[in-house]
């Protein structure tokens, strides 16, 4: 009588469609997350002038960008979002990231200031106390 055989002929081979998988979905994420990103700078907005500014020395920092058009509408990550959403957003962002968290509030320069003072107010209420305002550099 013949003893089965149990494969010992087959080589051992490696799958490495998963790891392919992960790989692809990896580059799909990093893309779409920077160009979400940079949506959030290319808002075309008139920024309002200074005579200098103070370039941000924590490049490194989180940082969380809020735009407000100049009919006053904010929009947060590149949607439009009110300040209830903002607030909320911000508390969740404060409460993941291990680092301090830094807000960019890039208004018209045609924007009451009465518009940005609530985003201050849920700045506050989110205990983010790191809060910047993009403006441009006069030219002379």
């Amino acid at each position: 009588m013949r003893k089965p055989s149990l494969g010992r002929d087959r080589a051992i081979d490696f799958n490495v469609t998963p790891m392919i998988d992960v790989v692809f979905l990896l580059i799909i994420f990093f893309l779409v997350s920077s160009h979400l990103a940079s949506q959030e700078t290319l808002m075309d907005l008139l920024l309002p002038s200074a005579e200098s500014k103070l370039e941000s020395a924590e490049a490194q920092q989180h940082r969380i960008t809020i735009n407000v058009t100049a009919v006053g509408e904010t929009y947060l990550g590149g949607r439009a979002a009110s300040v209830a959403e903002i607030s909320k957003r911000l508390a969740v962002e404060r409460k993941i990231t291990a680092e301090e968290l830094q807000v960019r509030i890039r208004a018209d320069r045609h924007v009451p200031y009465g518009k940005v003072t609530p985003l201050l107010a849920a700045c506050v209420q989110a205990q983010v106390l790191n809060v910047a305002f993009a403006v441009e550099e006069d030219s002379p």
